[in-house]
């Protein structure tokens, strides 16, 4: 997630002697953002691996994989299960398995696999929209705990209940009356910043 020129990676925790990420996609929208995702941090120099089990016919998401394949993007053929190779081989997960898509849900394969794995991980993670596994209205119910959160558009009515170090939203691409017909009040972006923190690092 492109915060500015200067950071590309909202955790400052993530230095660039540091750069691996592991990008974790669902079958749905949130994970072809996770797709655009590794793009943005293979293009500000990070090193990102993907882990992409069940691929959309949808021919966007199609277009995005292929993208990712031609920078030189790794796709892990499996995800480890046990989670010190992870903690080993990367610096931060991005968890862009479920996001909103409610009728994904945890229980379903191999979404829920991947979720039992990522409650284990002891990197940061952070998450897209909606951390995997929760509830996008009430939060969580036995879902995943990111460090970070990265709300897209507007922050969810879940985002209430997050507890992680920080919290950012990215919707500054929104039309106008959009933000007006949904009461949306969003923050102020200063100068060309993409993201905006709602919660400082602690």
């Amino acid at each position: 997630i492109p915060v500015s020129s200067r950071q590309a990676f909202p955790l400052p925790s993530l230095p660039r002697k540091q750069p691996t990420v592991l990008v974790v996609c669902g079958p749905a929208q949130n994970g072809a953002i996770g797709l655009v995702c590794a793009r943005h941090l293979r293009i500000f120099d990070y090193e990102p691996t993907i882990f992409y089990p069940k691929r959309s016919p949808d021919p966007l998401y199609r277009d995005f994989t292929t993208q990712c394949e031609k920078m030189d993007i790794p796709f892990l053929s499996y995800l480890p299960t046990e989670v010190q190779l992870i903690n080993d081989a990367y610096n931060a997960v991005v968890d862009a398995v479920l996001g909103a898509e409610a009728e994904m849900g945890e229980g379903r394969e191999p979404c829920a696999a991947i979720l039992a794995t990522l409650k284990h991980v002891r990197i940061p993670i952070v998450s897209l929209d909606v951390p995997s596994g929760w509830d996008v209205e009430a939060g969580s119910s036995g879902g995943i705990s990111p460090d970070v959160l990265v709300s897209l558009s507007a922050p969810k009515q879940c985002a209430r209940r997050f507890l992680g170090r920080q919290h950012f939203v990215a919707g500054r691409f929104l039309p106008y009356d959009v933000q007006k017909k949904f009461e949306l009040n969003p923050p102020e972006y200063p100068g060309t910043e993409c993201v905006v923190a709602l919660r400082a690092p602690r």
